[in-house]
């Protein structure tokens, strides 16, 4: 079995953060990708709101980029996905996918998040061409268009009202006859004069991949199962996220979402020596700097935990 200072978990912008930070550090990191490697930015196409790329950059591009500047000080890349974790005692125990066994003194968990997507057939093929799960990533390219927002949780309010700065207007679509957001989060949404709500209705595809743009979606009535097009520039999917912590589950602990629980303003987990950064620890920001920055973090704690154990 292979033997580590440092394992980081996910390949995003925080597991390729703390790998540049604990190999500079000379700690020898291993990185094992994930399921996604490069994280949710592989499948974002234009990304303008990370500085220093002033003239913006496209997602799978700026992962290379801090995937080659990791490699460039020592980071060795392992294909695979953490399946199980024994955390009870050090070094800690990884097996993947592949039935590969890795142990470590520290843990360095990001294994991000992933959206909850409607599973239509066109979705995946159109995601970051006009299907986005970002308000806040995608917004700002569809400046004065039509938009539409699929949920009925805070979730879904949050980005709709979000994306008034930008559409011309928003159509809040829901399976249902009444939300189940928060009263203040409702208000908010239709007091707005650009969002309308459009009830007992669900999304069952959207087109078009052949022009690879969003020109419109298949509606069906929850009520009495008919169907009907309907005209939009883009669809905002607001049904929440999933932590990638399943691996943790009973070890680590987490909220009743799942995301993994930090202690205080450090990135230090409930078992010493595992830290998490990025999305797996983080429901409220979900940006990819603040991502690189509790990557950052978690690298200079695990260092110094290392260092005061007298590795």
């Amino acid at each position: 079995m292979e033997q580590h200072k440092v394992i980081i978990l996910g390949s995003g912008p925080a597991g390729y953060t703390a790998a540049l930070y604990t190999a500079r550090a000379q700690l020898d990191p291993v990185m094992i990708d994930g399921n996604q490697p490069g994280g949710q930015l592989t499948i974002t196409t234009d990304v303008e709101n990370y500085p220093g790329f002033p003239d913006g950059v496209m997602g799978p591009e700026m992962m290379d980029l801090f995937r080659r500047q990791a490699a460039r000080f020592g980071t060795r890349f392992v294909n695979g996905e953490v399946v199980s974790a024994d955390l009870s005692k050090r070094p800690f125990v990884l097996k993947t996918d592949e039935g590969k066994e890795f142990s470590c003194q520290t843990l360095i968990v990001c294994t991000g998040a992933r959206a909850k997507l409607l599973g239509l057939p066109n979705e995946s093929k159109l995601m970051g061409f006009g299907v986005s799960a970002c308000a806040t990533c995608d917004g700002f390219f569809f400046k004065d268009k039509e938009l539409v927002v699929v949920g009925g949780g805070d979730t879904a309010m949050e980005e709709a009202t979000f994306l008034t700065r930008y559409a011309s207007k928003v159509t809040i679509i829901h399976r249902r006859d009444a939300l189940r957001a928060s009263k203040i989060m409702q208000e908010k949404a239709q007091k707005n004069p650009k969002i309308e709500f459009l009830w007992n209705h669900a999304v069952v595809d959207v087109h078009d991949p052949a022009e690879k743009k969003v020109t419109g979606l298949t509606l069906e009535n929850t009520v009495d199962g008919s169907r009907r097009e309907f005209r939009t520039d883009g669809l905002f999917i607001g049904i929440g996220h999933e932590p990638n912590s399943g691996p943790f589950r009973g070890q680590l602990d987490m909220d009743e979402l799942g995301y993994l629980i930090v202690k205080g303003q450090s990135t230090a987990t409930n078992i010493p020596g595992v830290f998490a950064a990025g999305d797996v620890a983080d429901h409220v920001y979900r940006q990819a700097v603040t991502a690189a920055g509790t990557g950052c973090r978690a690298a200079i704690d695990a260092e110094r935990f290392l260092e005061a154990e007298g590795h």
